[in-house]
């Protein structure tokens, strides 16, 4: 669907590591409007977006940056196209022209006070169509955020949200239980994002965050963590212990690719599950 992100394999971020990600160096296939929009790796993924869509435009770079770029250039953030560039060589096809190829260890963790671990219920919904979904590729497409109002005070609150595409009947917006804190937050959104893909019988999930502490530690922290008997290498204990545990436990039996996206930057996903999770936030704690 046009407004919805799918910010492909960025593979040019030395920061975010994908555990599955097996993509190599090449050019970038920038679709900014097309079934949906954002930057892919090969041709064969950027012509399913664009063969047939009216008046798609789509431009191969050789660098993710001028990729990004473009796409930017004119999205908003409700989707929408904004002014063109009179610079801009675009590639636009209409439905009955035949479509060719465009030419051309870290720190760990923020002080947070130690918490109970809170046990969520797991989610029960009717199966949704798998046509209501995004994709890249075989992955389902997802986007998740937390929020916390005053987070670290007395009357922090905290909101979950998660995004599957507009008007998706899974998408989240909920009042984090237990501890207020962004993090937390954070960390649940993507839980509760798997919940809901394992109860559509989703195994392979592409999960956008702008949280990078939930990237890391998932991706590169709880190994050593678990290791050193949930202590971090500074010999600590690790905050968040039951936080990741349980985000860990939910990632066993699916193919999840770890994908970060820039905070509040226009993008439509990310944007939309910000949303939610203030809204959430706002909700009375159960």
């Amino acid at each position: 669907m046009p407004g919805l992100l799918s910010l492909a394999h960025r593979v040019g971020l030395a920061a975010v590591r994908c555990r599955c990600c097996c993509c190599g160096l090449g050019m970038f296939y920038a679709v900014r409007r097309g079934r949906k929009t954002g930057v892919f790796l090969s041709w064969d993924e950027c012509r399913a977006q664009v063969n047939r869509f009216p008046a798609a435009r789509f431009k191969k770079f050789a660098t993710e940056d001028e990729a990004w770029a473009f796409v930017r250039n004119s999205t908003s953030p409700d989707g929408s196209e904004g002014q063109k560039n009179n610079h801009e060589q675009e590639s636009q096809v209409k439905a009955s022209k035949r479509l060719r190829e465009p030419t051309d260890e870290n720190e760990e963790e923020g002080a947070e006070p130690s918490a109970k671990h809170v046990k969520q219920s797991p989610v029960t919904a009717p199966l949704v169509s798998r046509d209501a979904f995004s994709y890249l590729g075989e992955f389902v497409v997802v986007y998740t955020d937390g929020c916390c109002s005053s987070n670290g005070r007395r009357r922090a609150r905290a909101g979950i949200g998660v995004y599957w595409g507009p008007g998706h009947p899974l998408n989240l917006s909920i009042r984090l239980p237990g501890r207020q804190t962004n993090q937390r937050a954070e960390i649940h959104a993507a839980c509760k994002a798997i919940e809901q893909a394992k109860a559509q019988n989703i195994h392979k999930l592409v999960l956008y965050t702008d949280s990078m502490f939930t990237i890391n530690g998932i991706t590169n922290w709880v190994e050593g963590w678990k290791k050193n008997g949930w202590r971090t290498s500074a010999g600590k204990e690790v905050i968040n212990k039951e936080d990741f545990m349980q985000l860990e436990s939910l990632t066993q039996g699916m193919d999840i690719q770890w994908m970060h996206v820039p905070g509040h930057s226009g993008f439509t996903g990310n944007e939309e599950a910000d949303r939610l999770a203030r809204e959430g936030a706002k909700q009375a704690e159960d």
